[in-house]
């Protein structure tokens, strides 16, 4: 039984780790679906005054969705593998397609908070309504009490303060923007769909990789991803243990990092020019017709074959 529901759960694991980014992106939308809901519960609160209504309302739509973005593009790793090849090669080796698709997953993964926000929030409509309130003609309501200016229609997001002759107006008036502002968020709906879609197959045709290859270079990133983590925390603990002995005479460990200090006692410092080779961004490249996945998976190749100039053209900086 024991190696049964391990045999399942490592199934579990590879399915959810093969499809890594669509997990991601779907708990980035379940958490701004979230947020928003909460916001909407316990912060929005429609000034109903004219002029601040407008202003309000883009803010609560507008303001949040910017938010997500920025977060989004910082929290990005591709974004500073960009920033670093163009710091340390001035972008040299990277042509304007390769460029065009590095910002465009870059975008691409940023633009899921801001536009769930901003499609859930019009598709709940309160913000919508706050918004443009009053900007609604009185002429086309039937019955509407003429010379009513723009203060009366302000107020109409808040029920409470309609004057009492208005009241019957309330719904009516409220049931007209929500129309309108969840036709715009379905319509921002397939607009995505169609955009998401014509992508998708843009890639698929552009790639030079075929769908199973595709699918394993995206396994081997995220597993080089995790054991060079893994690794680096090692690495980084014991040159650590090897300056705080210096420093003390001993240094306190636990019985795990004894075992780790024992097994890799050979562990040394990598230099800036190391480090930097396998730093910024890298696009699928094969070297004799074998894939080279990852920069360093190049730097490991090249490292192989003791092939100096080779790494000094591909992968070194400017000075």
């Amino acid at each position: 039984m024991a190696a049964l529901i391990t045999e399942n759960f490592k199934f579990v694991s590879l399915f959810f780790k093969s499809k890594d980014v669509m997990i991601f992106n779907g708990l980035i939308a379940l958490g701004t679906v979230a947020s928003q809901t909460m916001y909407n519960i316990f912060a929005f609160d429609c000034p109903c005054s004219s002029g601040r209504n407008y202003l309000y309302g883009l803010a609560a739509i507008g303001v949040p969705a910017l938010a997500f973005y920025l977060v989004g593009i910082m929290l990005n790793k591709s974004t500073w593998d960009l920033v670093s090849e163009c710091r340390l090669r001035r972008c040299r080796k990277l042509s304007g397609v390769a460029a065009f698709a590095v910002l465009g997953t870059v975008v691409g993964r940023a633009a899921v908070a801001p536009v769930t926000w901003t499609v859930i929030s019009l598709l709940r409509g309160e913000a919508y309504v706050c918004a443009l309130s009053e900007f609604v003609d009185p002429s086309t309501l039937e019955g509407f009490p003429s010379g009513q200016g723009l203060d009366v229609m302000a107020r109409f997001p808040c029920k409470a303060t309609v004057p009492q002759e208005m009241q019957g107006f309330w719904a009516e008036i409220e049931r007209r923007l929500k129309y309108e502002s969840q036709l715009l968020g379905w319509l921002m709906v397939a607009g995505m769909a169609v955009v998401l879609f014509l992508l998708l197959c843009m890639k698929r045709c552009c790639s030079p990789l075929g769908y199973q290859q595709e699918a394993y270079w995206s396994q081997f990133r995220s597993n080089e991803h995790d054991l060079f983590q893994r690794t680096a925390e090692v690495h980084s603990r014991i040159l650590a243990v090897e300056s705080v002995k210096s420093y003390f005479g001993f240094v306190a460990l636990e019985k795990e990092e004894k075992v780790q200090l024992e097994e890799h006692q050979n562990a040394s410092p990598i230099s800036s020019t190391e480090w930097n080779r396998i730093t910024g961004v890298y696009l699928y490249r094969e070297k004799k017709g074998l894939p080279l996945y990852s920069r360093l998976n190049k730097w490991a190749q090249y490292s192989a074959e003791n092939n100096i100039d080779a790494m000094e053209k591909e992968m070194d900086t400017l000075s």
